[in-house]
C-alpha cells in the first residue's frame, strides 16, 4: 500500500507543478499601468520565487527541529531527515537567488545589488552550503551527526535574519506580507485570480519538497541499513 502511494505522488506532484506554471503563464491577467499601457510581465516571477523561498525557509525549520531531537533521542532517523531536508533546502535556497536575480534585473537593472535580502538570502544559502560540507568533512557517524545536529541548530539563525532582514534594514526588496506587490501603499495581492495563482504555487512547491524529503529519506535509511550490515560483518 505504502508503494503504491509513493507511485502516486511524484504523479500528482508533477500535476500540480505544471498547474502552477500553466496558472501563472496563462491564467494571471495582463497587468496594465493607469494609462492603459501594457506592463512588464517580468512579475509573473514573483509567483514561482515567494514559494520557493518559504519552502527553503521550512526546510531548513525541518532541519533546525530534528536536529534537536536527534540531539535529545540520538536516533539516526532524524539525523536522516535532518541532512536530506538540508540537501532539498539548499537546492530552493538557490531557484531564490537565481529568480531573484532574475526579477532584480527587470526592475533594477542589475541582477545583483547589496541590499538587505538578497545579501541575507546569500549568507542563508552560503550557512546550509557549510552544513553539507561539515557532513562530508567527518567520517565517523555518531560525530558527524552530532556535530551536525549543533550546526544545523545555531546555523537556523540565518532563517529569521533572512525572512525580516528588509523590516530590520531599509531596503529595496518589496514587502512581501500586508503591503502590495506592484507599487502601491496596501492592501496586498489584489483579486481572487492572483491569491490563487499563488496560493496554488505555494501548494506545488511545498509538495515537490515532500515528495523529494520522502524519496531522500528513504535513499538514506536504505544506505543506513547498508552500512550497519557491513559493519555487522567485519
Amino acid at each position: 500500500m505504502e508503494n503504491k502511494k509513493l507511485k502516486i505522488l511524484p504523479v500528482v506532484t508533477t500535476a500540480l507543478v505544471l498547474l502552477s506554471m500553466y496558472m501563472t503563464f496563462f491564467y494571471l491577467p495582463i497587468m496594465r499601468s493607469g494609462s492603459g499601457d501594457v506592463l512588464d510581465s517580468s512579475f509573473r516571477i514573483f509567483y514561482f520565487h515567494m514559494p520557493i523561498a518559504i519552502t527553503a525557509y521550512i526546510a531548513f525549520f525541518i532541519v533546525f527541529a530534528a536536529s534537536i531531537m536527534h540531539l535529545r533521542s540520538h536516533d539516526v532517523k532524524w539525523d536522516i531527515y535532518a541532512r536530506s531536508a538540508a540537501e532539498i533546502g539548499v537546492i530552493f535556497a538557490l531557484l531564490v537567488l537565481i529568480t531573484g536575480s532574475i526579477w532584480a534585473r527587470a526592475t533594477w537593472g542589475w541582477y545583483w545589488i547589496w541590499e538587505p535580502r538578497l545579501t541575507t538570502s546569500l549568507a542563508l544559502f552560503l550557512v546550509y552550503v557549510t552544513y553539507l560540507l561539515l557532513r562530508q568533512s567527518i567520517e565517523e557517524p555518531e560525530s558527524k551527526a552530532r556535530l551536525a545536529a549543533v550546526f544545523g541548530i545555531v546555523g537556523f539563525v540565518s532563517v529569521p535574519l533572512s525572512f525580516f532582514s528588509i523590516r530590520m534594514w531599509r531596503s529595496a526588496h518589496p514587502l512581501m506580507f500586508g503591503e502590495a506587490i506592484y507599487g502601491s501603499s496596501g492592501g496586498g495581492l489584489e483579486g481572487p485570480t492572483l491569491q490563487l495563482t499563488l496560493l496554488m504555487n505555494f501548494v506545488s512547491f511545498f509538495v515537490l519538497f515532500i515528495t523529494l524529503l520522502i524519496y531522500r529519506s528513504n535513499m538514506e535509511k536504505l544506505k543506513e541499513e547498508v552500512r550497519a550490515i557491513r559493519a555487522a560483518h567485519r
